[in-house]
């Protein structure tokens, strides 16, 4: 998508996109923490939970430059694609790859997000498919990181928790609490030869949970 955007709309993206990295840390103040993984650049998928449609903007941010480039939300098509804002700022300031979960479409996610692997990109995906509206830390994964771990076996699949986003901005609050948001990056995990779907997403699910600050380390 930003290869197909004109000169000054891929220099507006830019701007703005620098523009949400300024205001994601005045606000929360997010910083990395990397644990059993170095920021380098190299081709991984950053597997997080989701709490709060400020999730993939936070993970984005902390991301050095040079890895914030070549890094893709995999994220919906309905929602980024709402009005002009939003269809603005997801294909071409977070250069989103954007899945059609409309019922009557006949989309493939998988196919869109192998695409955009092949390409060289990296990813950042949210296994629980929605936010976790709940108390339990996580929701049961979908297939997703399983075949996509099946079918790029090279790939690293990092596991990222993003803490205290939502205690920062409660539901129906205006004014965020003083609180650092942190997103954590853990040590990189594969699908193992003859390993099954299931035992794969509760090793993947138990490697994210470990990342948060209250588990014991």
């Amino acid at each position: 998508m930003t290869d197909l955007a004109s000169l000054p709309r891929r220099i507006a993206a830019r701007a703005v996109g620098h523009g949400l990295a300024f205001v994601a840390r005045f606000i929360t103040a997010v910083r990395a923490d990397w644990r059993g993984i170095e920021p380098v650049a190299k081709q991984r998928v950053y597997f997080a939970n989701h709490v709060s449609n400020g999730d993939m903007p936070m993970i984005w941010t902390v991301l050095p430059g040079h890895m914030r480039r070549q890094t893709r939300p995999v994220a919906a098509a309905d929602y980024w694609l709402k009005n002009k804002i939003r269809a603005f700022v997801g294909p071409e300031v977070f250069n989103c790859v954007l899945i059609d979960r409309r019922p009557e479409v006949d989309d493939k996610p998988l196919d869109k997000i192998i695409e955009a692997l092949d390409e060289g990109s990296s990813l950042i995906i949210f296994p629980e498919g929605n936010r976790n509206m709940t108390d339990d830390p996580l929701l049961p994964f979908k297939s997703g990181l399983y075949n996509m771990g099946k079918a790029r076996p090279h790939v690293d699949l990092v596991p990222t928790w993003v803490a205290n986003l939502n205690e920062i901005m409660p539901k129906g609050e205006i004014i965020p609490l003083p609180l650092i948001c942190t997103v954590t990056f853990g040590a990189p995990i594969h699908v193992e030869e003859d390993e099954s779907k299931d035992d794969f997403l509760k090793r993947a699910a138990d490697a994210l949970v470990d990342l948060r600050p209250e588990a014991p380390q």
